[in-house]
């Protein structure tokens, strides 16, 4: 389609057509390999680039002088009336199932899209989505927490970091006993993303000290209502998360989520998704930031010559440009597994890691780029500096990373060739 006719027809509805389909058919024979796109990725991935760069990237010196007024960057309304446009399009819920009124794409599609969002740093996120996890409640649950998750009249946040536990999510010690049929809560959770607005929790504690992590952690849906608390904490960027405390928190036994002490396989499955889906963000975050940056390299001239012309400033081009191609394939490597139903925690480690690494190291390159005013709260560049140096800490951290990926490797589970073999 000519971009012509591809721009008038941007917003046209693209999940009404009888032929739809929920994901892609990747079982077709043909050749072993293929690095292109299919028709209907290509048509989603360029409608949220459109989104993107009609509806949101013209927010971003509003939402810069809010935040620089240590304001929210979108207030409530104003993000679901951009939801709300994207859904009459058909954008709602796009990993959500169709039979939960979603779009019920893969983890591949789900990566493109989030590579377009991580274009602005306005804080967008489709509508319609729910936690993973959430999807493991009972029939009554669904009615009572998945629903209204996915409808937006209610919010979840999921809590097992603790003061004492943080990458080694085994340590934890938040506790719940049982009397009756009840289960009574104590302990705190921190740094737990929404934490201080959500009306309801995921809540992970020890519910067998002797098996712990190991048959012996259990997951349970906990509104506010029920007693417990949050107080927000502040950060150097704009990332609100909320400490949480449980002091004597009563639920009913019909409050596990999942089964009683398979707490720990739900939160790694939680816990996993984010670790593509984070660096797909951040790809789309230095897309856009050495684009910024060759931008200024050209116009910023000195000693009678543009930057773009000194070496140095290619070096760092190429560079980045490397770096954002590899990082590309990992996280893309990484969904294309989740979508095949192969073992891809691995691959995930690795988009992980090199995405926390790389994007820190461009976001820097950048702002050297372009110098004082980089440092500057003027422009966006030290935003995503403060807002991409969290990668490297959340969902596992670097270190984490490592050690996940070499445990695997020196113990045999996978090989330095890849899934490939």
């Amino acid at each position: 389609m000519p971009p012509a006719d591809r721009e008038r027809t941007a917003y046209a509805p693209l999940f009404d057509r009888a032929d739809h389909t929920t994901a892609p058919d990747r079982t077709t024979k043909g050749p072993t390999m293929d690095f292109d796109l299919s028709a209907e990725e290509r048509e989603i991935r360029d409608w949220v680039r459109t989104f993107v760069r009609k509806e949101i990237v013209p927010l971003e010196p509003q939402v810069l002088e809010r935040e620089r007024r240590n304001e929210r960057g979108l207030t409530a309304d104003e993000l679901k009336s951009l939801q709300d446009k994207a859904r009459s399009s058909g954008f709602f819920g796009i990993q959500t199932p169709e039979s939960h009124g979603g779009m019920g794409q893969g983890a591949v599609v789900a990566a493109l899209i989030e590579i377009e969002l991580g274009r602005s740093f306005v804080p967008f996120r489709f509508a319609g989505e729910a936690d993973n996890i959430l999807f493991s409640a009972t029939e009554e649950q669904q009615e009572t927490y998945l629903r209204p998750t996915i409808e937006g009249t209610r919010r979840s946040c999921f809590a097992i970091t603790e003061p004492g536990a943080g990458s080694d999510a085994r340590a934890i010690r938040t506790s719940a006993r049982r009397e009756g049929d009840e289960w009574v809560i104590n302990g705190e959770k921190t740094f737990i993303t929404g934490g201080h607005e959500a009306d309801f929790v995921m809540v992970f504690a020890v519910t067998d000290k002797q098996k712990g992590a190991d048959g012996g952690v259990t997951c349970f849906l906990v509104d506010r209502d029920r007693g417990w608390t949050s107080t927000p904490i502040d950060t150097m960027g704009e990332w609100g998360p909320a400490a949480l405390v449980f002091d004597d928190v009563r639920v009913p036994h019909s409050a596990i989520l999942g089964e009683e002490g398979k707490g720990f396989e739900l939160a790694m499955r939680w816990i996993g998704k984010g670790r593509y889906m984070l660096p797909a963000r951040a790809l789309g975050s230095c897309e856009r930031l050495v684009e910024m940056g060759m931008e200024w390299a050209r116009n910023r001239v000195t000693f009678g010559q543009p930057i773009a012309e000194r070496q140095a400033i290619q070096w760092m081009v190429a560079d980045s440009a490397v770096e954002i191609e590899a990082l590309r394939w990992l996280v893309l490597t990484a969904a294309w597994q989740v979508d095949r139903g192969l073992d891809s925690r691995q691959s995930q480690s690795m988009a992980k890691l090199y995405g926390g690494v790389k994007a820190n190291e461009i976001v820097d390159r950048v702002l050297q780029m372009h110098g004082g005013m980089g440092y500057t709260r003027e422009l966006p560049v030290e935003r995503w500096y403060r807002e991409l140096r969290l990668l490297r800490i959340y969902e596992g951290t670097d270190e984490i990373q490592r050690r996940t990926i070499a445990r695997n490797l020196l113990k045999g589970h996978v090989s330095v060739r890849g899934h490939l073999g």
